[in-house]
């Protein structure tokens, strides 16, 4: 039983412990570790903005895609996939953005 108390998956480290470690491994400081993270979130939002071609890399890391998904009208009668037999009416939804992350083959390998 203890052991499987000690094979507990530790949370995920928050953004303080992610600086401070980036900081102490690269000896920058880390005042300079979070502003090129800052620096790379907007790098992300210029690339995924409406004037970006929506796709942004992190190199051997992910791949970020914007998919515009379109606006879709509203349906009666159609058939309920929950009850068969019945009909139900479908509301039409706005257009909206998707946001997809593909991990690429280096982090693939360190997992």
């Amino acid at each position: 039983m203890a052991k499987a108390a000690a094979a507990a998956p530790k949370k995920a480290p928050s953004k303080s412990e992610v600086l401070n470690n980036i900081a102490s491994e690269t000896g920058l400081a880390r005042k300079d570790v979070a502003s090129v993270i800052e620096a790379l979130a907007g790098e992300v939002k210029k690339a995924l903005g409406n004037r970006g071609p929506g796709v942004f890399a992190i190199p051997g890391l992910v791949k970020i895609t914007k998919k515009k998904v379109p606006a879709r009208a509203a349906k009666k009668n159609v058939p309920n996939p929950f009850k068969p037999g019945e009909f139900m009416d479908q509301k039409a939804r706005p257009a909206y953005n998707k946001v997809g992350i593909r991990a690429l083959k280096n982090l693939k390998d360190m997992v």
